[in-house]
């Protein structure tokens, strides 16, 4: 124990631990990073940040080649994505592995709704630099899309599609999307369909290389122990390896549901999955900061949120209860699930309709605002700890065309919010009398006075989905920034550890970045 000047005697934890909370933030505001940002000769977008804590850079090169280019080829964007480390630049895949390996870079690909990218990360050692950086530029500017391998990884694709069929969260996902979407790009998977798959040829993929993989449509993102002239270097050298074309069209808007519509998907399962959604609010939105908040307290905190509280914890009607939004570069889709037994599939989809209903109509409490704004805050200084992080955020500025000051801000954007304003977002932006609605699980007759029953919790080892890719699928809330957790079509990363792509998603679990 210590005492005071005055004689008593105060705990030393809690002094150490307000002691160490004032030296985090104040680290936190000295670890802000700094973006540097130019254009290089052939008209790529750079982002950079410079540190010196470790020997290593992060690279990560973003392209508007997402899955809402594929047009009348779905797979096609991630196919192209897949192959790039098949063989390059005179490298087959082995080759290109074993360079990577023997200087201990890592390097992958991954494709989602807006964008393809690659990731690299490799010591910045002189000698082992060049090799990673000399191995990205070719598996960008030169892939080799060799006729044997696309087999390859075609049939690879086609037997994930029919596992896909057999995973009622898969089947559920999509329907969502094509339900929310309708004739919109973002409607179709990026994995693709077993049809659209299987008529691909190399020279589909080599056509969308050449008019997509281009400096003009290129954003570079940099992390790392370089100084201004060496990363000036570096992005130049990428960039100019790259074919010439420039940015393709705008996509077309995304049009608001004008009515509600509702699936059911037959599937021979002891649980119904249930997914419910609309248009949301696309990256940069004016209302972001506000539904971001607000869906962190609705269902975007994990257990602690509203969702939780009544569908699980009230009535055990669920193990796991989620809402997020996933802004896209037009609005991406704002989104509600879980898992329950068959039997109780419609008294857990009213409870999740009447908590959505009340928090429209009534917004968060003063307590509940509170808890939500010290959550996010709180947690923030972990979210833009090491390159790799930092990173995939300076990806998601560039590309999004965010302010170069959105993470200094972030949380002084959020602490400013009030329960009216989140209540006004909401109003304005979620109508419940226009969602889209799709189950997934076996029909069955509705339990009679559903609310008077003690029903069984969904066990946790039913909850597959919802702990999908979404390397996101953990509280939303932890990425208040931009890197959401990888997309539904995360399946269509080329890693074993999919990147953090722009537009990836905050997991099923919770809120969105």
């Amino acid at each position: 124990m210590l005492t005071n000047r005055i004689g008593k005697r105060v705990s030393r934890c809690p002094l150490l631990a307000l002691i160490g909370l004032g030296v985090l933030w104040a680290q936190v505001a000295q670890a802000v990073p700094q973006i540097q940002t130019w254009e290089t000769p052939t008209g790529a977008e750079v982002l950079f940040v410079a540190t010196d804590e470790l020997p290593m850079v992060d690279i990560q090169v973003v392209f508007d080649a997402g899955s809402a280019r594929d047009g009348a080829k779905p797979g096609l964007a991630s196919l192209a994505s897949a192959m790039l480390n098949e063989g390059a630049g005179g490298l087959d895949a082995d080759a290109i592995a074993e360079r990577v390996e023997a200087v201990g870079a890592q390097l992958s690909t991954g494709t989602d709704r807006d964008t393809s990218s690659a990731s690299l990360r490799s010591l910045s050692d002189a000698d082992a630099l060049e090799i990673a950086v000399d191995t990205l530029i070719r598996i960008l500017s030169a892939p080799t899309f060799d006729p044997g391998e696309f087999e390859r990884v075609r049939q690879n694709r086609l037997t994930a599609l029919r596992l896909a069929e057999q995973d009622p969260g898969s089947v559920g996902q999509k329907a969502l999307y094509r339900a929310i979407f309708g004739d919109h790009p973002y409607a179709t998977d990026p994995s693709g369909t077993s049809e659209a798959v299987a008529a691909l040829t190399t020279d589909d993929l080599r056509a969308f290389h050449g008019r997509f993989y281009g400096a003009g449509n290129a954003t570079i993102a940099m992390v790392g122990a370089l100084d201004r002239a060496q990363a000036e270097r570096l992005a130049a050298r990428i960039s100019a390896e790259l074919p010439s074309g420039g940015p393709p069209p705008p996509l077309p808007a995304v049009p608001e549901l004008e009515q509600a519509s509702v699936q059911q998907i037959e599937f021979p399962s002891s649980q119904t999955h249930l997914y419910l959604g609309q248009p949301g609010m696309r990256r940069g939105d004016p209302d972001y900061f506000a539904l971001y908040l607000g869906n962190h307290i609705l269902g975007g905190s994990g257990l602690v949120s509203l969702l939780m509280e009544e569908v699980r914890e009230k009535r055990g009607l669920s193990y796991s209860v989620y809402s997020y939004f996933l802004p896209l570069a037009h609005k991406g889709p704002l989104i509600m699930g879980l898992q329950t037994q068959n039997a109780q599939a419609d008294a857990a989809q009213e409870v999740l309709l009447d908590t959505l209903k009340r928090f429209i109509e009534q917004g968060p409490t003063d307590q509940q605002l509170e808890a939500a704004v010290k959550n996010i805050t709180g947690g923030f200084p972990l979210r833009i700890a090491g390159n790799s992080k930092i990173v995939s955020y300076l990806a998601v500025i560039g590309f999004y065309d965010l302010p170069l000051d959105y993470l200094e801000v972030f949380p002084d954007r959020i602490r400013a919010l009030t329960t009216a304003q989140i209540r006004d977002a909401f109003q304005r932006r979620v109508d419940p009398s226009r969602l889209a609605r799709v189950a997934v699980g076996a029909a069955v007759e509705p339990v009679e006075n559903s609310a008077a029953v003690a029903p069984q919790p969904v066990s946790p080892t039913a909850t597959g989905d919802v702990e999908q890719n979404l390397s996101a699928t953990k509280d939303l809330s932890a990425t208040p920034a931009p890197a959401q957790d990888a997309e539904s079509s995360a399946g269509a990363s080329t890693s074993p550890t999919p990147n953090v792509t722009p537009s990836d998603k905050s997991g099923a679990a919770g809120g969105q970045g």
